[in-house]
């Protein structure tokens, strides 16, 4: 068996802030290493020549993971150890340590961090602002475009909006919408007004407001107008996560899927459902025919994806059956294993939004019959989930990561029953594998 070891930056470094902390820490390991023969500063990452793959780049946003395979012959695992350590005290919780023989695997898949290491060597750019460029996209219009590979997790950008506007008739909007069009700066209403704009007619503003607005938060009534973020195109299959923070009132676009270079970045502006539901919604709140990926499949494969769809809905409706929740939460828990095996299969590698809310649901489900042991690890998967598509910062994120480490605190703890209570000792080693899979889902109960 091979026994690799390391660690993971969950989530990815992104942005200038993370960018200079980044700078320290590799300032700190070339300090500590300046007399070690083994230790190479390369153009664009350093490398240390005893291990297979112990590379550090010297920006941020390209790394992953720092592990390789330890040797009796070698320092390899003091270097591990001690890399981590400092890494730690820069970056704290973000640092995830692994070792393959206690059965643990890193975060990232091995496909996501192959793809890290070829960015070691690419030309150092920007770290802000320059992940993508926009384009005009035939038959869509302006839409933005990965300018190189661009792992899940990283935040691609964020932005302030030019103006927040809450749901009302077109009448009403417009006349709401023109004394705060007239209070931006002329640069900002000029990007206001170069926006698309699906409705037009007798209310301009408040047809570009329809046309590009994002909700600020799930099911909001509120939405914001953004001069890039609304330039996002629309997908059934989207690579990436849009935000709305509320303690720094911007958005976020954060990857949810490898993005490869020159692939188009791309949201979702609907909640799902078979295609027929989805375009129709599509049509009538934005004004265009939707010919994405997904609804451009072969009418087979499209019944098939409807029909997943279709199913995604009927469990969560079941999952958010209290009745059911309290008085059988074995076939709860039941259904969020079915979600999320049908959650991976439609949406593949970029399902984290919707799997972070399934092990929510999850993690309800067991603290509220008082089973602490699973709700930790929901609680932590939920969280990392969060990670990916929100980010650090996100006030949602937080909130996973506390009842990651505090879960008791949660307001239904105990609230249907204590039939299931279990304390965190309770938890098996080996997560992820075959054995703790049935043991956090009750397979064998």
């Amino acid at each position: 068996m091979v026994r690799e070891s390391g660690f993971d930056m969950v989530p990815r470094l992104s942005g200038y802030e993370d960018q200079e902390i980044w700078e320290e820490f590799i300032e700190h390991v070339q300090t500590v290493y300046k007399d070690e023969s083994a230790f190479k500063i390369k153009a664009d990452y350093m490398v240390f020549e005893e291990g297979k793959q112990l590379l550090l780049p010297l920006e941020g946003h390209k790394f992953l993971r720092f592990s390789s395979i330890p040797d009796d012959d070698s320092h390899v695992e003091f270097h591990i150890n001690l890399v981590t350590d400092i890494a730690r005290d820069y970056f704290g919780s973000r640092v995830r340590s692994w070792q393959s023989a206690l059965g643990e695997s890193g975060y990232y898949s091995e496909e996501e961090v192959n793809d890290s290491y070829r960015l070691y060597e690419q030309l150092p750019i920007s770290i802000y602002g320059l992940l993508f460029e926009v384009r005009v996209i035939p038959g869509k219009g302006r839409g933005l475009i990965a300018r190189f590979d661009i792992p899940a997790g990283t935040q691609i950008f964020c932005e302030k909006p030019l103006l927040v506007a809450s749901t009302m008739s077109p009448g009403n909007l417009e006349a709401t919408a023109a004394p705060r069009l007239k209070a931006l700066s002329k640069s900002e209403q000029q990007e206001f007004l170069s926006l698309h704009n699906s409705f037009p007619g007798e209310d301009p503003f408040s047809g570009i407001i329809r046309t590009n607005a994002l909700p600020c938060g799930p099911g909001s009534i509120v939405g914001a107008v953004y001069p890039t973020l609304s330039l996002i195109n629309h997908s059934c299959l989207p690579n990436s996560h849009n935000n709305w923070d509320s303690k720094a009132n911007h958005g976020t676009i954060h990857a949810i899927g490898p993005i490869k270079a020159g692939e188009e970045i791309t949201i979702s502006y609907d909640e799902g459902g078979p295609s027929n539901v989805r375009k129709h919604k599509l049509k009538m709140s934005f004004g265009f025919d939707c010919a994405c990926s997904l609804c451009s499949l072969s009418p087979s494969e499209l019944q098939a994806s409807d029909d997943r769809r279709v199913r995604i809905q009927q469990l969560y409706a079941s999952i958010g059956n209290a009745s059911t929740m309290r008085n059988n939460p074995n076939s709860s828990l039941k259904d969020c294993l079915s979600l999320l095996h049908t959650l991976q299969e439609e949406y593949g590698a970029c399902a984290a939004p919707y799997i972070a809310r399934l092990y929510y649901n999850a993690f309800e489900i067991c603290i509220s019959h008082g089973d602490v042991g699973r709700a930790i690890t929901f609680a932590d998967r939920s969280y990392r989930g969060r990670l990916i598509c929100e980010g650090e910062d996100s006030p949602e994120t937080s909130r996973m990561k506390s009842f990651a480490l505090e879960p008791k605190k949660h307001g239904s703890f105990g609230a249907f029953s204590t039939r299931w209570k279990t304390g965190e000792e309770k938890a098996p080693n080996g997560n992820g594998t075959v054995q703790f899979e049935k043991w956090l889902f009750r397979q064998d109960s």
